[in-house]
């Protein structure tokens, strides 16, 4: 197609005062509309076997984008989070990060540079000159439209090149899983961790104070004690995600002072433990009113009955505190007979 094929009135060149347009220089408009040059056509537009060539280097880019996706989510997925190579001039970097941040930009690169040689070498180029329209959307030009859209699409060749069409669709459909792999740093799956602590049957219960296993007698009404899992020291990796689940208070109480069946028969001479950590929002529970056996959260101001279950009386907490079944052993030390029956702390989704 050239300049001569286009009708006449949507030439750029025609004497149309009102677009500014014009054929000749004169005073009012010194440079003059040269008008579109002929059309020049592309090897691939009279050569079907250089089509193509350019059919498969787009298709090969889409392709690569697909790798370079998987290959995101390979590495995601295999290279550890602290593991460094040396990668030359730049030095020591981050394994993970590097991988993630060539194959990520390899899979994009890909797709741009693919559809760029596509409308380059494959789509038609060509010029067609148009008069501005009114804003107004008339039906002219509503139907004007939708014939460009389907010219368009016939242009495109889409539903010729089919190769061309399946991979870039591929290329379109995998490159957002990158971003939907890049979810799980929102934190690790909590799996099975939430719902259970170090406590087992057997542990020690350990003054956190002494580092000293408990005995009943250390244990006076009306005292409350910090206690830890036996085996858990300050120093050890770890050590506040677990004391984080594991704290424990524990109170003596009367027992015929204790309302709660379950509670009784999980105690020791009325020693009963239960979880130090407020099931509002986690805040470690500190303060004790051995009068009325209650403690109180001193975050939000949670109440628990301590002689009751640990129920909650008063504040924003949803479920009583976990309590913790104990016994003592043969040598007269408290211990655990089990981990706690429920999870320990605020609720979580998929608690249930």
């Amino acid at each position: 197609m050239s300049s001569q094929d286009i009708p006449e009135e949507n030439l750029p060149a025609a004497q149309d005062t009102a677009h500014g347009a014009v054929g000749v220089a004169d005073e009012k408009h010194p440079f003059a509309d040269p008008g579109l040059p002929p059309h020049e056509h592309r090897i691939q537009d009279v050569d079907e076997r250089a089509a193509k060539r350019s059919e498969r280097s787009v298709a090969l880019m889409f392709t690569v984008s697909m790798l370079a996706t998987i290959g995101f989510i390979a590495s995601f997925v295999a290279i550890p989070h602290d593991k460094s190579v040396y990668i030359f001039p730049i030095g020591h970097i981050n394994a993970l990060n590097f991988a993630l941040g060539v194959t990520l930009g390899l899979a994009l690169f890909c797709i741009g540079a693919g559809a760029v040689h596509w409308a380059r070498t494959l789509m038609s180029d060509v010029e067609v000159a148009d008069d501005r329209h009114p804003i107004e959307a008339s039906e002219e030009v509503r139907a004007k439209v939708h014939a460009d859209f389907k010219q368009g699409a016939k242009e495109s060749v889409i539903g010729r090149r089919k190769l061309i069409r399946n991979t870039m669709f591929g290329a379109l459909t995998l490159v957002p899983l990158s971003g939907v792999v890049l979810l799980r740093d929102l934190g690790p799956l909590p799996e099975e961790k939430l719902r259970h602590t170090l406590w087992s049957k057997g542990k020690l219960l350990v003054n956190m104070n002494t580092n000293e296993p408990l005995r009943p007698s250390d244990v006076a009404v009306g005292s409350l004690t910090f206690a830890k899992p036996e085996g858990l020291e300050e120093h050890d990796h770890g050590f506040q995600n677990e004391i984080a689940k594991a704290a424990l208070m524990i109170v003596r109480i009367q027992p015929e002072n204790i309302k709660d069946k379950r509670e009784l028969e999980w105690s020791h001479e009325g020693i009963v433990a239960f979880s130090k950590i407020c099931t509002h929002v986690g805040c470690p529970i500190s303060l004790y009113e051995q009068q009325t056996h209650h403690v109180l959260c001193p975050c939000h101001q949670s109440t628990f009955d301590l002689s009751d279950g640990a129920r909650v009386i008063f504040g924003p907490a949803g479920h009583p505190l976990p309590q913790l079944r104990i016994g003592v052993n043969d040598e007269g030390y408290l211990e655990a007979l089990g981990d706690f029956a429920e999870p320990v702390g605020p609720a979580f989704w998929e608690r249930g």
